[in-house]
């Protein structure tokens, strides 16, 4: 076979993925009452039953969203509606994962035999296929027992001890040592380790010595897979050494046993994994935004298909370059010697966009639109960065998706129509604006970043909470450098949607950094006079230019906060307070909507309607 026919192989697995989706996407029109979906409405009223949830439209809806979209949110929402404790909720959602799994791991199961029965690809990328498919399976096993430990077990007791105050925990953690450290001996900015209570206080064990039969169990499959790539040949991308070097360091990595040595380990994990540069990419364990104290990264495992036809350049890479160079300049000697190196990252960045062709363990939780990885900054000065988008996937996902009654009540029937209008009429278009919100987010994430600054400026455990805003409004400024006139109106559309809909978030811990991001964009949103709020949102295009400098101003502080390393509950305060524990915005005219729109989530959040 040559690359040729490969990549026609791969546009036909591209291709049939895209059918397989749409037919898991179908499973949405169960909400329509002129539509149906016989083989949905079996599966989502068994899901219901077996969770005590009421079959009733919210029920499906939020079924739909655990089932299709992988989504705990929605469901989460229903049981606390339903009057369900805390408890409660957490082994309802243990059984709706295991359900999840059994129904996504049979569908990969039938995308593997028909690759097998189709001999698609070469017996390499076959054989690689297969292996990813076998660990991921050990790493759901794995998954519930890391969310018990880690997530509903030690966090909420280390809450209590400090009564929820995040910097108390944060201090204790590095006064006892209780904290991963890089090869340099200094704090790291995430632990692969977790935390076991003893007699006084805790002591830190690495994943192999916390879970030893899942650690052996992924290590096997792993060692399976390198023998198994060994007596293949990679006759069509030449990269058989830099997987097998990439899996032998991850299984390395995993096994390994001396907490101070872990990130050391993972960073050569993801040195050899920037060297593979093949259209098929491997997502091991990178983020680290469930867990709040110690940043235990999550156990993500999936494998990572391009489109073909989706590869050809953006300018948004350039135009993130341009404005960030400039900005540099404005601030001195050091924060272009930091620019220096965080540009260097962004040439040197590997663009994929694709979508997931398998998935496991944390990410039947939930499935990200885009990812900028890997997380350790020494890594990337050394090799960049790679950046996965998934445009197609997420495009899609919204077409099928049915209209909530909330954004018809908040957003206006019209701004709902001719959103939809947009993706259904002018992909072409819509593409266009992802790139520019959601690949320069990803390109966002890489500027400001010096190898400390991430630990500096977490002591109060705020960093997650103010960085993502930082990477969409870099996309933004990279687009406010290079204006395209016609572009303009649905850029501030899709800024506003993201916004408010972001308040929905405020209780999933683990995305809680977005929330935060949302406030920040009302503020200067409001602010700037670009929306007001009567009942209604309303926006003002007039007002752009107030708005663009409201941003420019904002970010240009973030910035100088990132130089300085000041810690970020500074930023963070500058937009919002906390409140028992929640973040609200500062401003009460804001604060007013916010507390209106969540209300009427908890309300109506899973109600549907037609238009």
């Amino acid at each position: 076979m040559n690359k040729q026919d490969f990549m026609k192989d791969l546009q036909r697995i591209y291709d049939e993925l895209q059918t397989r989706q749409a037919e898991l996407n179908s499973y949405y029109d169960l909400l329509d009452k002129d539509k149906g979906h016989e083989k949905a409405e079996k599966l989502i009223k068994f899901f219901l039953m077996m969770l005590n949830i009421p079959r009733d439209d919210e029920g499906y809806m939020a079924g739909l969203t655990r089932l299709v979209g992988l989504r705990e949110d929605a469901l989460e929402q229903v049981m606390q509606k339903n009057g369900f404790d805390k408890k409660k909720i957490q082994k309802k959602k243990e059984v709706a994962y295991g359900f999840v799994n059994d129904f996504h791991t049979q569908r990969h199961e039938a995308l593997l035999q028909w690759i097998e029965e189709e001999q698609l690809l070469t017996p390499f990328y076959r054989s690689l296929i297969y292996g990813v498919h076998y660990v991921g399976l050990y790493m759901t096993m794995w998954q519930s027992d890391w969310t018990r430990q880690v997530i509903n077990t030690i966090n909420p007791e280390l809450s209590e001890m400090f009564n929820n105050d995040e910097s108390k925990v944060l201090e204790m953690l590095k006064v006892k040592s209780l904290l991963d450290k890089d090869p340099e001996g200094n704090l790291g900015d995430r632990c692969y380790s977790v935390l076991q209570k003893e007699e006084e206080g805790y002591r830190s064990v690495a994943y192999a010595e916390a879970f030893p039969q899942h650690v052996k169990a992924v290590s096997a499959s792993l060692s399976q897979l390198i023998k198994r790539l060994e007596i293949e040949v990679d006759d069509i991308f030449d990269q058989k050494e830099e997987w097998i070097a990439y899996l032998s360091a991850l299984e390395t990595a995993f096994t390994h046993t001396v907490t101070d040595e872990l990130i050391g380990k993972w960073a050569e994990v993801d040195r050899k994994w920037m060297a593979v540069k093949t259209p098929l990419q491997i997502g091991h364990p990178l983020e680290y935004y469930e867990d709040h104290y110690r940043k235990a990264v999550a156990l993500e495992w999936d494998l990572r298909i391009v489109n073909p036809n989706l590869q050809e350049g953006s300018p948004t890479r350039q135009n993130i370059k341009n404005f960030a160079s400039l900005m540099a300049e404005g601030f001195g000697e050091n924060a272009q010697t930091i620019m220096a190196k965080n540009l260097t990252q962004v040439d040197e960045t590997q663009l994929y966009i694709g979508q997931p062709i398998l998935y496991y363990g944390a990410e039947f939780n939930g499935l990200f639109s885009a990812q900028v990885v890997p997380n350790d900054e020494q890594v990337s000065v050394e090799l960049g960065k790679k950046i996965f988008a998934y445009a197609d996937f997420v495009m899609e996902s919204k077409k099928s998706k049915p209209i909530m009654k909330l954004s018809v009540e908040t957003m206006g029937e019209e701004f709902i129509k001719t959103q939809r209008h947009l993706i259904d009429t002018d992909p072409k278009l819509w593409q266009e604006i992802y790139d520019i919100s959601t690949v320069g987010h990803e390109y966002g994430h890489i500027l400001w970043l010096d190898s400390d600054t991430e630990s500096k400026m977490n002591a109060t455990g705020q960093f997650k909470n103010i960085e993502e805003f930082k990477a969409t409004s870099g996309g933004l400024m990279a687009f406010f450098h290079n204006e395209r006139e016609e572009l303009k109106a649905h850029v501030v559309n899709d800024v506003v949607s993201r916004a408010v809909g972001l308040m929905a978030w405020r209780e999933v811990g683990e995305v809680l950094p977005y929330y935060c991001e949302g406030l920040i964009h009302l503020d200067l949103l409001f602010g700037s006079g670009i929306i007001t709020y009567d009942g209604q949102i309303k926006i003002d295009y007039s007002k752009y230019d107030t708005m663009k400098e409201a941003y420019i101003s904002a970010y240009k502080d973030l910035a100088k906060n990132y130089l300085e390393k000041v810690d970020a509950s500074k930023y963070l305060e500058q937009y919002t307070v906390k409140n028992e524990g929640i973040f609200l915005p500062k401003n009460e005219k804001i604060k007013s909507f916010v507390e209106h729109y969540y209300t009427r989530y908890k309300e109506v959040g899973q109600q549907t309607v037609s238009l």
